[in-house]
């Protein structure tokens, strides 16, 4: 039997630990939130993220050090926000090696950086190459429903890959296997972006293909950017890109969605958060990414629309106006482009 912290005790938190309960392992549930703690533990429930009993085997932690003693596995899955925080916690509390692998979707503003090297960064002795992203297609009320669910892991350690994969596979949580940490953590978080754009869409009464289009050109340009960042643009094809952009874009399970079609419905974005209650992180991402394509001169066109109904309160039929009336161009030289720098790397 294996001890697995999951430090996060959100929906998404909740539902891996769902899961490795399922498999056999000692899971032990860390939040910040005592009173969030005491709930789990006493009535099995987690109701403010997730409509589903809680294994008993599985519980809850408000203690840090003691939720992380003598376990083989982290698993953080905190909002990227708290991600650089949590990793100086544990660099006080935790007293032996362990396997990192993270779930957390997002990059942080100002530097583009993303989860696995913001822990490379904090965490004392753990190298960059050793850390395992988990990221795919994936609603966390889903999951913890154990309906069928598909989902990558990638390591530049193939080892630590090949150990998670097993850790997490079951006959309703299948894990696949990449070594492009680049792109599968780049794909997980600005398909947020695109999310939003899908629920502004719908919240202005648009229809199918208006959303065909956001996510088809939406995918282009999470690619392009990926691409110069040094990402595999067939990543992008693959469960963390598209899968995981059908999935937000297209469920009101998804966060960012409901926020966008809030948007779309005339809300204000400060409105729209306080109803909501939890990370939205398509927000923070979208002005991450917003001005480090600005700084590099990567064209997404889509991105700077959403940044703009976030950030400078410029209408959103404005914006799909200023989208529909570009310049006019051949679809195939972006895929030319991409595959092109593929072939000489």
């Amino acid at each position: 039997m294996n001890k697995v912290a999951v430090l996060g005790a959100g929906s998404w938190g909740t539902a891996l630990s769902i899961v490795l309960a399922d498999n056999g392992n000692d899971v032990r549930l860390w939040s910040h939130n005592e009173e969030q703690v005491n709930t789990i533990n006493e009535t099995h429930k987690n109701e403010k993220y997730l409509e589903i009993m809680i294994p008993e085997q599985i519980k809850a932690y408000a203690d840090l050090e003691e939720a992380v003693q003598d376990v083989s596995t982290i698993v953080l899955v905190v909002p990227t926000k708290a991600i650089r925080e949590v990793c100086q916690q544990l660099n006080q509390v935790l007293k032996h090696r362990v396997t990192i692998v993270h779930a957390s979707k997002g990059i942080e503003p100002g530097t583009l950086k993303r989860v696995s090297q913001l822990i490379d960064e904090e965490m004392n002795d753990y190298n960059y190459e050793d850390i395992v992203v988990l990221s795919g297609p994936s609603h966390a009320e889903e999951v913890a429903m154990r309906q069928p669910t598909t989902v990558t892991v990638a390591s530049l350690n193939e080892a630590n890959a090949k150990q998670m994969q097993d850790l997490f596979f079951n006959e309703t949580f299948r894990v696949y296997r990449s070594n492009d940490m680049i792109g599968i953590e780049l794909g997980g978080a600005l398909k947020n972006i695109i999310a939003l754009g899908a629920g502004i869409s719908d919240g202005l009464g648009y229809g199918d293909n208006a959303k065909a289009a956001l996510i088809t050109r939406g995918l282009a340009e999470i690619t392009r950017l990926g691409t110069s960042l040094g990402a595999n643009p067939l990543s992008f094809l693959g469960l963390p890109g598209v899968g995981d952009l059908i999935v937000t874009c297209t469920s009101v399970h998804s966060r960012n969605w409901r926020a966008g079609n809030l948007l779309g419905k005339g809300k204000k974005l400060e409105e729209i958060l306080d109803q909501m209650g939890m990370v939205v992180e398509g927000v923070r991402t979208t002005k991450a990414t917003y001005e480090f394509a600005k700084s590099e001169d990567v064209e997404m066109p889509i991105t700077s629309g959403i940044y703009q109904i976030l950030f400078e309160n410029k209408s959103p039929k404005e914006i799909v106006e200023k989208l529909m009336n570009r310049d006019k161009r051949e679809e195939m030289d972006d895929l030319a482009s991409l595959l092109s720098k593929k072939e000489a790397r």
